[in-house]
């Protein structure tokens, strides 16, 4: 489905594995990100070989949340702009779009007119979301998110596929009526966790999934499940996996791994065996959080991008 999209295939290949970046890209930990030197820091990470820059999408500050920082603090399209106008070639993914929180209306517009400025680097997470002082914000009830999931994907893909569609639901209707632009490349749309919906629909309507990390044996088995279901919908045809990983680089390249929450603690050489396992039971794209890390991030950035991406490089398409 994906043959011809540069984007896509610069980072999404059976059998193999590729390195994005979430966003912030810096040491913040649990405080505020400051947001400064993004750019620079997006910028290196492109000439090192990463593909992907993942942004979340959260509202409102809720210090009684795991994670307080808001995100990248600002809007999570706006901002994804701003970094693509910034690079050349890198990816721009979402980490995911909250669904239940956005028209989807509003949302094919602002997708479809980033995939027409910067042509297939737009990859398009997608979730149910799950901060409630997000949701009580803009008064939708969270309980109700898988309901609001389903019918604004179902909105999204009418409006941004079809030409003057005929579509009717409570968030809207299309009549007699077009959504311009549309892309001129069929948007990436990634499912992330399970968007309160089974593995079925996941398999099923998305075009690859994001999964919370987990150890190697673990996450084996899940993606294993996953593709036995696109297998039942799709036949053979190829849909990628994706993992966030909180990392912390040691300075000592011959550190063990250890684990952290959700991630892990290595030095460079344990930090490929551990990524090596990975790529072989099928995660095709992990995105590294570098938040916590005590040393400068530029330094860890130039480390990976030097001395860790370049074991998984394989040839384009």
């Amino acid at each position: 489905m994906f043959n011809t999209h540069q984007g896509y295939q610069s980072m999404l290949q059976q059998d193999q594995l590729s390195f994005g970046l979430t966003v912030p890209i810096e040491n913040y930990d649990k405080q505020p990100p400051k947001m400064d030197h993004q750019v620079e820091r997006a910028q290196l990470a492109e000439s090192l070989g990463f593909k992907c820059l993942w942004l979340q999408d959260v509202l409102l500050e809720d210090p009684t949340f795991e994670d307080p920082a808001t995100g990248q603090i600002y809007d999570s399209l706006i901002y994804l702009t701003y970094l693509a106008s910034h690079t050349k070639t890198i990816n721009l993914g979402t980490a995911a779009l909250v669904f239940p929180l956005r028209h989807p209306l509003r949302t094919a517009k602002e997708t479809a007119s980033i995939e027409r400025l910067f042509p297939e680097r737009l990859m398009l997470g997608i979730s149910s979301g799950d901060r409630r002082k997000d949701f009580e914000g803009l008064g939708i009830p969270i309980m109700e998110r898988n309901e609001w999931f389903r019918e604004a994907y179902q909105f999204f893909q009418e409006a941004i596929s079809h030409e003057f569609p005929t579509f009717d639901s409570s968030l809207g209707k299309l009549n007699k009526a077009n959504l311009v632009p549309k892309p001129t490349s069929k948007l990436p749309l990634f499912m992330t966790g399970y968007c309160q919906q089974t593995l079925d629909w996941v398999a099923e309507h998305g075009d690859g999934w994001m999964y919370y990390p987990q150890r190697p044996e673990q996450q084996e088995e899940t993606i294993k499940a996953y593709r036995e279901k696109v297998k039942k919908y799709k036949g053979s045809q190829f849909q990628p996996f994706f993992m966030p990983l909180p990392l912390q680089l040691a300075e000592d390249p011959n550190q063990k791994a250890e684990k952290i929450p959700a991630g892990y603690r290595a030095g460079r050489h344990a930090l490929v065996d551990l990524l090596e396992q990975y790529r072989s039971i099928g995660v095709n794209h992990i995105m590294f959080g570098l938040s916590k890390n005590k040393r400068p991030v530029e330094e860890v950035i130039q480390e990976l991008g030097e001395e860790v991406v370049p074991h998984f490089a394989f040839p384009q398409k």
